[in-house]
């Protein structure tokens, strides 16, 4: 049942981060044409923006080391946004070689992950970054920027929002388009997310260039989502089926849910395009391709009723 809440956005657009994030901790190596089959179905569900893959070294997340082989597979989607992650100059010049026209660079808002992550100091890491954002904005490439670690950090504890929004600022100097804020071990809670939109948006950045990246380790992404939506954000990272974690914060779990997600968004009267059927149903089918049943709470309530 439908049951609008007053002062919610009428629409919120998802970036479906599943054949990404959601696959990039597997052990077992997913085959190529099962990613491939995974990006089609969920743009058959009506996501509009599905992060395809990642332009990284394969040392570093070897399940993604077939990114040349996947990408050319995605393209001619109708109306689908196909971002991909690009560490650095070579892996957007792989990228754009192939026809990507849409990039993401992933910073940390803390020392101790952007050493983790990048093997860098946060400040080297931004500095990285800048010519690589410089050359795709030079050539109409839309850039997204991740910031991980905005809400705590497995090493450092809590983080203060005055370092997310010294690393935001920089972020949208360089260039970039958008801004995702992840709570990547999942540490957050309402009051904190509320507090980080409220400084980012009185120090300058506006809220249309922010989406969010909730984990559900202690349960709180739902809650969480609710609130950024309450501040005005609409551009919500999830994962299809609840897939997803880091390879670089082992204490990081699953991202929140898509289906979870459009769940809670039709309840409220908020549109989403998505057919939470379909997306139901791609779930379920990725799940026995991985062998396990979906985390997603959504998931496993429509399907065991098909049953």
């Amino acid at each position: 049942m439908t049951r609008p809440a007053p002062g919610l956005p009428a629409r919120v657009r998802i970036h479906e981060v599943g054949a990404r994030d959601g696959l990039q901790n597997e052990q077992a190596t997913v085959p190529t044409d099962v990613k491939a089959e995974f990006v089609h179905r969920l743009a058959d569900a009506g996501l509009t923006t599905i992060e395809a893959t990642s332009f990284v070294h394969p040392k570093w997340v070897p399940q993604l080391a077939d990114a040349e082989e996947l990408f050319p597979r995605l393209t001619g989607l109708p109306g689908v946004n196909l971002p991909v992650l690009v560490p650095n100059r070579r892996g957007l010049d792989r990228a754009m070689a192939l026809g990507a026209r849409h990039v993401a660079v992933f910073a940390s808002a803390t020392e101790s992950f952007a050493k983790a992550n990048l093997n860098r100091t946060l400040d080297d890491s931004l500095a990285l970054f800048a010519p690589v954002v410089r050359h795709a904005k030079d050539t109409g490439v839309h850039v997204r920027g991740y910031v991980s670690m905005c809400f705590g950090d497995p090493w450092e504890g809590p983080v203060e929002p005055a370092q997310v929004v010294r690393v935001c600022a920089a972020l949208r100097d360089m260039g970039c388009d958008e801004l995702s804020l992840g709570d990547t071990i999942g540490v957050a809670t309402p009051g904190h997310v509320r507090d980080l939109l409220a400084l980012l948006n009185a120090e300058g950045v506006p809220t249309e260039a922010l989406g969010v990246h909730f984990h559900d380790t202690y349960g709180q992404a739902l809650a969480n989502t609710l609130a950024a939506l309450q501040h005005g954000v609409t551009t919500v990272d999830a994962s299809a089926g609840g897939l997803g974690g880091c390879p670089f914060a082992k204490s990081a779990t699953g991202n929140l849910a898509t289906e979870d997600l459009v769940w809670m968004l039709r309840g409220l009267g908020v549109e989403t395009g998505v057919d939470l059927g379909r997306l139901t149903a791609t779930s379920v089918w990725m799940a026995e391709q991985l062998g396990r049943p979906s985390p997603s709470r959504t998931v496993r309530a429509l399907s065991s009723k098909d049953q």
